[in-house]
């Protein structure tokens, strides 16, 4: 049965039917030529927003990124990303295959930030025999788990040290922003360029905004165009994301107190273990088989993903909390 509630992720919500009457009365134009002025809107929008001067709309994260590492490196320079960060082992290599960008893998710490004490060991010397060290990237949040202002801050200055440009895989940095009750743009501040998602905790149906210096962005642009993420009247999708920063972020906490009621309820159920509760993600260990769980859930309409007996439960817009008590008592009726 198609199911009813979706835990996989945040990416599974869909557009609210205020949403969709946005997407259709957008203004369109040809982005291309630079003339979508609904595209224009939500890359003002967002710029501000966040504290920056410029931002570039592309289909996706993984785009926002691979745009930003492409703008800072040239062929043969280096970027320090964590050792689990989505840049490094979730983009399918874009960077090396794509951009001949060397990534450097540094330690991450249990929030998501990386070791700087092991950033400054591994940044390479002016040496012709090494890659050039160029960018210091860094993912907020990261399992949902939130860096700090301070730490991030710390970041900034190890990346000056070091002669470093500083980005911002900030995905769910909206997140990060409404747990930390700061704006986005505090969160922003010490990077010079910052990639965000509009389809994952936001909900709207595609996109993310890459945001920086003019110049820089510009230089995004170019590479966008060449990995063939132009696109023509993208107003009709941008209008999704216009909407969903305006009236989307604030709700956040939302999910994030909806995690919070389902970690505390599914904790007091016997053979479950909560092992985690960050912003809107939840992760639990279960006594049983985690596909046969996966299935039975699916037969109440609950979809939830299981790596042997573990899950990563993510709440969104789509999820309230009478839906969190229904997958608290569905959890434990099979697990009884």
């Amino acid at each position: 049965m198609t199911p009813q509630i979706d835990l996989r992720s945040d990416t599974v919500s869909r557009p609210t039917a205020a949403m969709r009457q946005a997407m259709h009365d957008a203004p369109v134009g040809d982005d291309v030529w630079g003339d979508d002025p609904t595209v224009q809107q939500l890359e003002a929008a967002t710029a501000e927003l966040l504290g920056k001067e410029a931002a570039v709309y592309v289909s996706s994260g993984t785009q926002s990124n691979l745009i930003a590492l492409m703008a800072h490196c040239q062929r043969g320079d280096e970027y320090i990303v964590g050792d689990s960060a989505h840049t490094y082992r979730y983009e399918a290599g874009g960077a090396a295959v794509l951009g001949s960008i060397q990534p450097q893998p540094v330690r991450m710490h249990g929030n998501g930030m990386i070791d700087l004490d092991h950033v400054r060991a591994v940044v390479k010397p002016d040496d012709h025999h090494f890659a050039r060290s160029r960018l210091l990237c860094v993912e907020n949040t990261k399992d949902g788990s939130v860096i700090g202002l301070d730490e991030l801050q710390a970041g900034a200055e190890t990346a000056a040290e070091l002669g470093l440009a500083y980005h911002l895989d900030g995905a769910r940095m909206w997140n990060a922003a409404v747990a930390l009750g700061v704006s986005p743009a505090t969160v922003a501040a010490p990077f010079e360029t910052v990639s965000v998602c509009l389809s994952k905790g936001l909900g709207a149906p595609v996109g993310s905004v890459l945001v920086g210096p003019a110049d820089r962005m510009l230089e995004a642009r170019k590479w966008r165009k060449m990995l063939g993420g132009a696109m023509r009247q993208a107003g009709i999708i941008a209008a999704a994301g216009l909407h969903a920063i305006e009236n989307h972020i604030d709700r956040l906490a939302d999910d994030h107190a909806n995690a919070a009621r389902l970690a505390e309820g599914l904790g007091n159920i016997a053979g479950v273990k909560v092992t985690g509760q960050n912003t809107n993600m939840v992760f639990a260990s279960f006594d049983t088989d985690g596909q046969t769980l996966e299935a039975k859930l699916a037969a109440d309409g609950i979809a939830a993903a299981f790596n042997n007996n573990q899950s990563r439960m993510v709440l969104h817009l789509d999820v309230s909390s009478d839906d969190v008590d229904t997958i608290v008592a569905a959890v434990a009726g099979h697990m009884s």
